[in-house]
């Protein structure tokens, strides 16, 4: 049906029929538009959630525990819906709102250039009504005067009449024509609308769909016997649990020495073997004392005790994985180091074969260093070796005294070794290897002044076998170094052993360490091998 023919008399309610449509589509676009800030409030809402439960770690802080990892994984994915609802809010406003409101304003636009289209054919046909009704008047006054008025009359009524059908029939009904292809067009829209709506939020839910399935499967990954075991792993300590105190009959043989005012209480076991003319092992108090305490703390509150170097305050178990953690770190820093000299050699071959491309003497300052590095890398990878093979050995020897106990065999009285452990073999004493210092200043920070000492005494002088030159200055700050000077020097008096070190006497007679990757050696023939 055509509004042109059938609502050739509605004018005023077609204008506010069309002025109504206009203000539908524009609350639907404030609908639109609240429901964007939603969506957006929402997702910001979700990103702060998981930015609150979900906090910065360092590497070696990262989550072991499943149910962490699932956790974390959890708001991982929500952080992901988060981005898809603000993907929701960003194509609402995009291919609703906007168009919505650009279409609005060509709606008011075309609507007013229509209506006042509409306007003026309607002042124009009443003025010529107008017209017409004033020529009627004068044919009424001049009907027996003048056939002039006549003829005008007649030829505005003609007038009239053909003006008339042309508004009714050909203006009036193209104007309304317009305005409902606008109106439809209108409808059309709001459709198309309507299903970008739908299609925006369909768009987004195979992803939302995968978010959910990821939430899913993280709560299905916790695992309940992988995370006991890494607590078990976290924090087992290799001890062995406490054996029975055995009971000390204190109401016989009571003596008090006058010297300390301490009570003996000889196990009588070994006061049998001294009534028999035997010597019973002497058990150290201090020993006993600290083995106790050792033992009783895993009954109870266990004692703080200060970070160290070698990481002896921590159970054995613990101590061997740091110090072979660190071990595996202090490797991937020299083979860096290495890596780098090698990139250097190369880059100082090819300058000096082309010495247009660059000075090779430049670099020499950077092969140093990285020599340097090198040592000192090496120094603390053979300190750390020394302290995993003590605490390897103890516990090596802790398994054989088990051993040795579940077959019966006697266990002779543990002595305390010189760095505060206890040992069964006497002989590992005067077997201890001894710890050359390293050159690097971040060494033991506190080195044993008589550690070379014992190097030295001997009456006779070491021969020599070979001599030196130093390539670099080295400043010998520990004790049983030796300061040298670039291009001094010195006589070779023992070989490195593997350690880096190699022993050294300066023409004053002065003996020491030096590192050897710090002088150039040239060994007698006579004396390599030796």
């Amino acid at each position: 049906m055509s509004w042109g023919t059938e609502l050739w008399d509605q004018f005023d309610n077609l204008d506010k029929h069309t002025q109504w449509g206009i203000d539908f589509l524009e609350r639907y676009a404030k609908f639109v538009k609240e429901r964007l800030d939603i969506e957006q409030n929402y997702a910001k809402q979700l990103r702060n959630l998981v930015k609150k439960y979900c906090p910065k770690r360092s590497k070696d802080e990262e989550p072991k525990f499943t149910s962490c990892v699932s956790f974390y994984s959890i708001l991982n994915e929500l952080n992901d819906y988060a981005g898809q609802r603000e993907v929701v809010a960003e194509e609402m406003t995009h291919k609703v709102y906007g168009e919505l409101m650009r279409y609005s304003q060509d709606l008011k636009a075309e609507r007013k250039h229509h209506l006042q289209e509409g306007r003026k054919a309607q002042q124009y046909l009443d003025q010529c009504w107008k017209q017409m009704d004033n020529a009627k008047a004068q044919f009424y006054l001049r009907t027996h005067t003048a056939d002039e008025s006549k003829n005008e009359y007649a030829a505005q009524l003609q007038n009239f009449n053909g003006e008339q059908w042309k508004h009714f029939n050909n203006a009036i009904p193209h104007i309304f024509k317009n305005l409902q292809d606008m109106d439809e067009r209108r409808t059309v829209k709001l459709g198309e609308t309507y299903r970008s709506f739908a299609e925006v939020e369909r768009r987004v839910i195979p992803i939302v769909s995968k978010c959910l399935d990821g939430m899913v499967s993280a709560a299905k990954a916790v695992n309940e016997r992988k995370d006991s075991a890494i607590v078990v792993e976290s924090f087992k300590s290799g001890f062995e649990p406490p054996g029975d105190f055995p009971f000390e009959d204190f109401s016989q043989n009571l003596s008090r020495t006058g010297s300390d005012g301490t009570i003996s209480n000889t196990p009588k076991g070994d006061r049998d073997k001294e009534k028999d003319g035997g010597s019973a092992p002497r058990s150290d108090p201090k020993h006993a004392v600290s083995r106790s305490k050792n033992k009783l703390w895993l009954f109870g509150k266990k004692p703080k005790a200060p970070s160290l170097e070698d990481y002896s305050h921590l159970p054995p178990e613990q101590r061997r994985k740091r110090l072979q953690q660190r071990i595996d770190e202090l490797n991937k820093e020299l083979q860096k180091e290495m890596d780098q000299r090698d990139a250097l050699n190369k880059m100082k071959d090819v300058y000096e074969k082309n010495p247009q491309m660059g000075d090779p003497s430049s670099l020499q300052p950077k092969i140093s260093e990285t020599i340097c590095n090198m040592e000192k890398l090496r120094s603390e990878i053979h300190k750390n070796e020394t302290w995993l093979s003590e605490v390897e050995g103890k516990q090596s020897s802790r398994g054989d005294r088990r051993h040795s106990a579940d077959n019966h065999h006697h266990t002779p009285q543990g002595r305390e070794s010189p760095e505060g452990s206890y040992t069964d073999d006497t002989s590992q004493e005067h077997h201890t290897p001894r710890q050359r210092p390293s050159p690097s200043k971040t060494g033991p920070q506190n080195p044993d002044p008589h550690e070379f000492d014992d190097e030295f005494d001997d009456d006779d002088p070491l021969p020599v076998i070979g001599h030196c030159k130093a390539l670099y200055s080295f400043d010998g700050q520990n004790e049983g170094t030796l300061v040298i000077a670039e291009d001094e020097v010195l006589y070779i008096i023992e070989e490195d052993k593997g350690d880096g070190w190699t022993r050294a006497r300066k023409q004053s007679g002065e003996e020491g360490y030096v590192p050897t990757s710090y002088v150039d050696i040239t060994l007698e023939k006579n004396s390599k091998g030796s």
